[in-house]
């Protein structure tokens, strides 16, 4: 059982950090070279650059929550969750679709409670194309 897991890449557990800005804010990020790819994948969905989803997505965790507590366990997740729903059909794995131009609701409709937050969101703001 555990060879298909323990045969994994070095390099795919490797932590890397890199520095970005938020807002104009310098912070930097470590998470494993595995998580970067797949964030990638994601912001090449959208024609963004790795920076931009990183933005997007702490603005739209603040809107949500208030806060980004624990934001780079959040893109763990993050891309934890893109890799489950791809695998369930409900994200396409034709790269070429982009992700904004799925319906959130249809994507998470049915998912279990650990998986799905049905708290209301507290304001729509209008999804740049």
């Amino acid at each position: 059982m555990c060879e298909i897991f323990i045969r994994a890449s070095e390099q795919s557990y490797a932590p890397e950090t890199r520095s970005l800005r938020l807002h104009g804010v310098a912070t930097s990020l470590r998470l494993e070279q595995l998580f970067w790819q797949v964030l990638e994948e994601i912001a090449a969905r959208d024609g963004m650059r790795v920076t931009q989803l990183i933005e997007r997505l702490y603005d739209e965790l603040v809107e949500y929550r208030g806060e980004a507590a624990n934001f780079t366990s959040f893109l763990r997740v993050c891309c934890l969750r893109y890799q489950l729903l791809q695998a369930e059909g409900r994200i396409p794995a034709d790269a070429a679709v982009p992700i904004r131009s799925l319906n959130p609701q249809a994507v998470q409709e049915g998912l279990p409670p650990s998986m799905y937050d049905p708290q209301p969101l507290r304001s729509k703001r209008p999804v740049a194309a």
